[in-house]
């Protein structure tokens, strides 16, 4: 079994202006059929996840779960 690349960092929020993840800049429609999607599909939504992150509105305040794995990571 092969694992499923994905750009979800635990942050699941969505902005009202754009419709996109705080945490990881997919649409409802995208983080919903993720599973559906073949690696092709995957790959081209993860490219334009950069940019799309750039257009919402606020950017979530709670620290992520990854972030703070990092932080503490570094700390030691």
């Amino acid at each position: 079994m092969s694992t499923i690349q994905s750009p979800c960092i635990l942050v699941c929020s969505i902005d009202m202006k754009t419709g996109y993840c705080f945490g990881c800049g997919r649409t409802r429609d995208e983080i919903s059929g993720w599973m559906d999607f073949d690696n092709t599909e995957r790959g081209e939504i993860m490219t334009d996840l950069p940019d799309r992150l750039k257009t919402v509105e606020r950017k979530p305040r709670r620290e992520t779960r990854r972030k703070r794995m990092q932080r503490e990571r570094a700390e030691q």
